[in-house]
């Protein structure tokens, strides 16, 4: 099913250059934007990152995006459904898994509101809650109040079952705009479950269900978010409050230093990866595919390309600095096509708490695809690693640079 008409025309570049999209899709896959089969497949394993990039194979225009990882859904969707009546429930946990993925990102290239989005969000939903049934750690789903009478849907991933009177440090994990909370935690293997950290995955404003259910991105939206989401973390009876980190990914990473601002010392860290910090998002909205305006527009509730550009340059996170007051570690690609690396090192150079920034050579946004990235210390690891260090408390000698090289080497220097 296309999207209508007024969804088609939203963006200019959209409608000018919708047979280069299509073009790209054919030369470059689903891919041809951002890492997308990386992100979504990689939490459900090996297993479906074959199956996504079988999929991607078919795809030869926009449009077939959603029509063939929905009809891929389907069937490993059925396939779950056999499993689970021959009583093999590991094997129904991973295709349940893999189906809500597939589902998740039939989503993607639907930037409106209608009965397709619609069907495609339920499949994932239903998906998913039958991957919670056969999971191999505790996962509880909950609906965070927020606004008036709205909500935002997250998944709360334990390490283990909590022993008596048990609490687990938490990360509060934001995700960017094309992510979703299913894609924030791995199927097996999490690198901070592993480190016995817990996930709190949260769709905020204009992210996953909530682009569907019109909980807009504002201003200020992310920021009336993180104390929404914290108040409910903090309170959890296997949760330590003491002990709680901020994570943000690609547009996450706008959106969680605005949550790292209004919750202060209430967190102990922030920790970033493949950022957005260009104020004014200039690049990724004018410069990159039109798939991001697209979508960032309708999650901001814009039908109007103009007003939109008028609002979008009030994004700026450099009065915000100021307000971040815990150990913060960004991670990025040398290459970062999506937000220049100099608007990271102005945001940096305006905090005043110590400091990690972390460059992988040739790297491009979403960090990988580079030799940096598989000769040099995996991001991942470093990321769940600097984590685990600040909820032991380990202290920071000083903020600092590192360089990771093609050829895997680090090179460290104090941050400026």
């Amino acid at each position: 099913m296309a999207m209508s008409a007024k969804a088609e025309n939203r963006v200019r570049r959209w409608r000018e250059q919708r047979w280069l999209l299509d073009m790209a899709v054919a030369e470059q896959g689903v891919e041809f934007d951002q890492a997308r089969i990386n992100y979504t497949a990689g939490p459900a394993g090996l297993e479906a990152m074959g199956e996504f990039r079988m999929t991607a194979a078919r795809c030869k225009k926009i449009n077939d995006i959603a029509r063939e990882y929905a009809i891929q859904a389907q069937r490993r969707e059925a396939k779950a459904r056999a499993f689970e009546e021959q009583s093999r429930t590991v094997a129904a946990r991973e295709s349940y898994m893999i189906a809500a993925m597939l589902w998740s990102i039939a989503r993607w290239p639907i930037f409106e509101m209608n009965a397709e989005l619609e069907h495609l969000e339920k499949k994932m939903n239903e998906c998913y809650a039958n991957y919670i049934k056969y999971a191999a750690h505790p996962i509880e789903r909950v609906e965070i109040p927020f606004g008036n009478g709205q909500f935002l849907p997250a998944y709360l991933h334990l390490p283990h079952k909590p022993a008596a009177g048990e609490k687990f440090p938490c990360i509060i994990a934001v995700g960017g705009m094309d992510g979703t909370k299913e894609n924030s935690c791995a199927m097996y293997g999490d690198k901070l479950l592993e480190r016995g950290i817990a996930i709190f995955a949260v769709d905020g404003p204009g992210q996953g269900e909530c682009f569907a259910r019109r909980v807009l991105v504002t201003h200020t939206a992310h920021m009336e978010a993180a104390e929404a989401n914290y108040k409910f973390v903090s309170n959890h009876p296997a949760i330590d409050k003491s002990k709680i980190v901020l994570r943000g990914s690609s547009m996450g990473t706008f959106f969680s230093t605005q949550a790292a601002s209004v919750l202060g010392k209430r967190i102990i860290a922030l920790s970033q990866s493949a950022v957005c910090h260009e104020p004014g998002h200039d690049t990724i909205f004018n410069h990159a595919p039109p798939s991001f305006k697209m979508r960032f527009m309708y999650m901001a509730g814009f039908e109007d390309e103009d007003a939109f550009d008028e609002w979008v340059k009030k994004c700026d996170l450099r009065p915000l600095a100021k307000d971040i007051v815990v150990p913060y570690q960004v991670i990025a690609g040398e290459d970062d096509q999506l937000s220049p690396l100099q608007y990271t090192r102005e945001l940096l150079s305006l905090v005043k708490t110590p400091r990690q920034f972390v460059i992988y050579q040739s790297a491009v946004h979403g960090v990988y695809n580079a030799p940096s990235t598989v000769v040099g210390e995996n991001p991942q690891t470093l990321q769940a690693d600097w984590i685990a260090d600040r909820i032991a408390g380990k202290p920071i000698a000083r903020s600092e640079e590192i360089f990771i090289g093609n050829d895997g080497r680090a090179t460290v220097k104090p941050l400026e």
